[in-house]
């Protein structure tokens, strides 16, 4: 939540949007993520996203500086749609609060933001050196939508007895544990999806108990 007068928002070069320029932006960030969700890693592409959305690369230049700053954008875009993550019912018990956390990851993997993102991550460097020399801004970008989860996570256990060694470990764990499960259930299997939930949550419990 800000407080305060309203942050403005500027091109790259430092100059206030005015209406028309805001449009353009949303337009050009909701162009990003269709396109990121849509398709694969190889839908990562700055050129394809102004051509959907019918503009010149010099207008994302206005508005972004370069590729760097559009995904540094759209990751900051979606960041900050992303806060119905965070559980917001009185905790009533240890088992309830990550059944309700993973049911609330469980839902999101199939928001078209929560693909382009992944795809997004997919296609960047996995080296951070190459990452944050190539893509700063977007790294910066990253290192905050990882923060916001860390306060997320411990905040939703706020008001739990749980080890915050064993809770760090959980966190990092749980967004790669619940995708893959999610990502099962797509594939020629004979496994219970929803076994494999109900386990996931009962060792999480037990862990974190």
């Amino acid at each position: 939540m800000r407080y305060g007068r309203r942050v403005e928002t500027l091109s790259a070069k430092g100059t206030r949007l005015n209406r028309r320029g805001l449009e353009t932006r949303e337009t050009l960030l909701r162009t990003a993520v269709r396109c990121l969700a849509d398709g694969g890693p190889e839908s990562v592409s700055a050129n394809l996203v102004a051509r959907e959305a019918g503009v010149t690369w010099g207008t994302v230049q206005h508005q972004f500086g370069d590729v760097d700053g559009l995904w540094a954008a759209v990751l900051g875009s979606v960041s900050e749609r992303a806060k119905d993550l965070i559980p917001v019912s009185e905790p009533t018990s240890l088992a309830a609060r990550v059944d309700e956390i993973l049911t609330l990851m469980w839902n999101a993997m199939d928001r078209p933001a929560l693909r382009a993102i992944h795809n997004l991550r997919v296609a960047l460097p996995r080296d951070r050196a190459t990452l944050e020399r190539d893509f700063p801004r977007t790294a910066e970008a990253l290192l905050d939508w990882d923060n916001r989860w860390e306060r997320a996570v411990r905040d939703a256990f706020a008001g739990f007895d749980v080890d915050p060694v064993r809770l760090h470990r959980v966190r990092s764990m749980l967004p790669g544990a619940v995708r893959g499960i999610h990502s099962e259930q797509y594939l020629s299997s004979y496994a219970d999806m929803d076994e494999g939930r109900k386990g996931l949550a009962e060792a999480i419990t037990e862990y974190l108990s």
